[in-house]
């Protein structure tokens, strides 16, 4: 029997005052909400993280490194379902998580999820551009005078995030992509507004191009901005430049 399309489907109102076109930018909003809430916690663990693992100490560098091998050979999907069925249970905040409301909870789970597995990446990432750099610049910091502290924040980061713009880029991207398994836990995510939308309307080509559509507008509006960030940072003789 040949496929009928019907491009009006989202259009149809499913209920009073709500079209299933409305289902899919709701859906969107929450991965874009998702995706960047996630990315903050993100980049700002895996920064400190990286420069833990670039650390003389070996009991910090330690720790930093079994951060990494636990949360990168774990699968994402198995880490949500401990996140969300088994850390309620054992956090001593947990009865106040389960205490939100059904969506907040799954939200602030998955946010906390995707943060922490792509922490464990942006992790290595800076690493890498920390490790690149040439030795006598942190030397350089502290024969000015400069803390340890402040060599890693006045000079190395500076130079090791400039580097790692473009892989950074590339984990960016991922984050949304991986908001995905979101839906797994019942929030009402992209992909899950998707899922329903072929459920109530059986019309799977339009949902899940639209879904498709709408990932690639995200990916896109993400790498127009760090080219336009790579550009604005760029150093001249620096990483090919």
């Amino acid at each position: 029997m040949a496929y009928q399309w019907q491009w009006s489907v989202f259009l149809q109102a499913p209920s009073a005052g709500q079209t299933y076109l409305d289902w899919l930018l709701s859906g969107l909003g929450v991965t874009i909400a998702l995706g960047l809430s996630a990315w903050g916690l993100a980049l700002a663990l895996g920064t400190f993280l990286g420069i833990l693992r670039t650390l003389p100490n070996r009991a910090l560098s330690g720790f930093a490194a079994c951060y990494v091998e636990l949360f990168r050979n774990v699968p994402l999907l198995v880490q949500i379902f401990i996140w969300y069925f088994a850390m309620p249970e054992l956090l001593p905040w947990g009865d106040a998580v389960k205490a939100l409301p059904p969506m907040t909870q799954q939200f602030l789970m998955a946010m906390l999820c995707l943060g922490m597995f792509t922490a464990a990446r942006v992790c290595e990432q800076v690493r890498s551009g920390i490790e690149s750099l040439p030795r006598g610049q942190k030397g350089a910091g502290l024969a000015l005078g400069l803390t340890l502290g402040q060599t890693y924040r006045f000079v190395l980061l500076p130079m090791a995030m400039r580097i790692v713009l473009p892989p950074l880029t590339s984990e960016f991207l991922n984050i949304f992509k991986n908001s995905a398994v979101a839906s797994t836990i019942g929030l009402l995510e992209l992909a899950a507004q998707g899922r329903q939308l072929v459920d109530y309307t059986a019309q799977p080509y339009e949902a899940f191009i639209a879904v498709t559509l709408a990932y690639m507008l995200i990916n896109i509006a993400v790498m127009s901005l760090m080219r336009i960030l790579e550009r604005k940072t760029s150093l001249p003789g620096m990483a090919g430049k």
